[in-house]
């Protein structure tokens, strides 16, 4: 896996970048908030290709750039959302040997990931290989899982512990269009379990990942005994499409208590109503806890609007999914991570 370093003057933005890089299939091995505080981490591990971001207070980025080419030549792929090509510096950044300038906002991520892979000569993955036919049986009980920012690193730690035994869950990640796809390969080719991008009439089955299409909101309902998906073109809400809320009112209504609802790391609010929905529904609840969350925004709200049954550690969540999913209309009890 292609390895990168970020430099971002802004915690919010590498977490952004972050996102964006890791769903595209990189390794991210550091953050710093500027190279000065970058070149020491850069030391013990050198990355493959470094993504600076150039908005905030001037940099000395020649100067970086010189250091760098001195120690190692390492490719540098330029970003910002308030400057353009032709800004002084960037123009100043480019003459000094930067390798290429992206503008940065949430419609054109596809972009920036080019610009790495082009820096770096790595070619675009290949269409994603038909779909194999599913050996798990149509899930009884379905977990869902709602993330927005810190989950595409947070999701590692819950899929790795889980087996094709394992419910099917449903899982809405705040991604822009086009991304969720190669998320969900990356997912599906690391992990026991069957992840797949969601299309709408899929069926939920044990051992199976079903992941919200970016710019799509999707919904649960009832097929015979078990559940499958649907994918629409509807609104966002509250800003939001996928919408964790969207989902996770579906669950309620149609699955009740045979749900698992849990709302992991991310800003906002998105997921909190539609996790009391289920808990009023009489599902198992649970929100990731403040220490090992990213962003305590999204589980904050579920647990302040006393949502969650439980508060756990990221290392906790998937053993709670195992051994909740198991006990048919489990009595609940209030659980503090450790």
């Amino acid at each position: 896996m292609h390895q990168l370093f970020l430099i971002d003057q802004a915690a919010i933005g590498r977490l952004d970048l972050h996102q964006c890089l890791a769903a595209a299939g990189f390794k991210i091995t550091g953050t710093a908030g500027d190279p000065d505080a970058a070149w020491p981490r850069l030391q013990g591990h050198w990355p493959d290709a470094i993504v600076l971001d150039l908005d905030g207070p001037p940099l000395d980025i020649p100067a970086f750039l010189q250091r760098l080419c001195a120690a190692r030549p390492t490719p540098v792929v330029l970003c910002a959302t308030q400057r353009g090509r032709t800004d002084p510096t960037v123009r100043q950044a480019l003459a000094a040997g930067a390798t290429a300038f992206v503008h940065r906002s949430t419609a054109n991520g596809a972009a920036l990931v080019a610009a790495v892979r082009d820096a770096m000569h790595v070619p675009a993955p290949a269409p994603a290989s038909p779909r194999r036919p599913a050996t798990g049986r149509p899930s009884r009980r379905v977990v869902a899982i709602g993330l927005s920012t810190g989950g595409v690193q947070s999701i590692d730690a819950v899929l790795g512990q889980l087996g094709r035994d394992a419910p099917g869950i449903v899982l809405v990640q705040h991604m822009p269009e086009k991304f969720t796809a190669s998320f969900a390969a990356r997912l599906n080719s690391q992990y026991a379990l069957e992840v797949l991008e969601a299309r709408d009439g899929d069926v939920v089955y044990d051992g199976r990942v079903l992941i919200a299409p970016g710019g799509k909101q999707m919904r649960l309902r009832r097929q015979g005994s078990g559940y499958a998906v649907e994918i629409r073109d509807d609104p966002p809400v509250r800003h939001h499409r996928p919408s964790v809320d969207v989902l996770f009112s579906s669950v309620a209504r149609c699955a009740g208590r045979d749900a698992l609802g849990v709302l992991m790391t991310g800003m906002g609010r998105d997921g909190a109503q539609g996790l009391l929905e289920m808990h009023a529904a009489g599902a198992p609840t649970a929100a990731q806890d403040e220490a090992s969350s990213i962003v305590f925004g999204m589980p904050a709200e579920a647990i302040r609007l006393g949502a969650a049954d439980d508060v756990l550690a990221l290392d906790q969540i998937a053993e709670w999914i195992l051994t909740t999913g198991r006990i048919p209309g489990r009595a609940r009890t209030k659980t503090v991570a450790r």
